[in-house]
């Protein structure tokens, strides 16, 4: 029979899991990005991309469970270097799907270390995006993160983050990838141009709302 500690304990990282899977679900760059490397390399380095995110969302969500308070004050403080970061992380990545052909997009492929070349660059990126951080300041409060005492209980919220996260970058590399052989090279580039003007675009709207600040 199922005590009601352990009760509790899957409760709560039940709940921090469906955090992280609504904070990951919504179709931005990274889940564009995911998207176009599954269609590009496959189900493996779209859901390395997408892990990379979901790291970088458990380590917002540590910040917020355990209550980092001069760490959080550190990122708000930083929120206009960091958006410009983003912008030009952003920038530089959509200029290079505008400029990849398929010769280069094959040769990539079997590039050394090209899965976790994937899962950095979308760990940065995740990074640069400070109004992450406040989003999981902000859901953690509401759960009670600082009156649910113990290490213990921060760290299964920190794991139901990452695990929530994560399964949506599975689900969606996975899904994306089974469709990728029914696509002729000619509508694969189609899909890597139209993803480097949205990245550049969104590069442009960032810079603009840090300048207008």
């Amino acid at each position: 029979m199922t005590s009601p500690v352990a009760r509790m304990d899957l409760t709560l990282f039940f709940k921090s899991a469906l955090i992280g899977l609504s904070i990951a679900a919504p179709v931005g760059p990274v889940g564009l990005l995911c998207i176009q490397r599954s269609l590009d390399h496959g189900a493996r380095i779209g859901f390395l991309s997408g892990l990379g995110a979901a790291l970088a969302d458990a380590c917002f969500g540590a910040l917020g469970a355990f209550g980092v308070q001069a760490l959080i004050q550190a990122f708000v403080a930083l929120a206009t270097p960091l958006a410009l970061v983003g912008s030009g992380f952003l920038a530089w990545m959509g200029l290079r799907l505008l400029r990849a052909t398929p010769a280069r997009r094959a040769a990539a492929l079997v590039e050394p270390g090209n899965g976790w070349k994937a899962l950095a660059s979308v760990f940065a990126l995740t990074l640069t995006n400070p109004m992450t951080i406040l989003a999981f300041i902000a859901v953690f409060a509401g759960l009670g993160a600082g009156a649910t005492p113990g290490t213990a209980s921060a760290l299964l919220m920190v794991a139901g983050v990452f695990c929530g996260s994560a399964l949506w970058w599975l689900a969606l590399a996975l899904g994306v990838a089974a469709v990728r052989h029914h696509l002729d090279a000619g509508l694969l580039r189609r899909v890597d141009q139209a993803a480097g003007l949205f990245l550049l675009g969104f590069a442009a709207w960032q810079l603009a709302r840090v300048l207008a600040a």
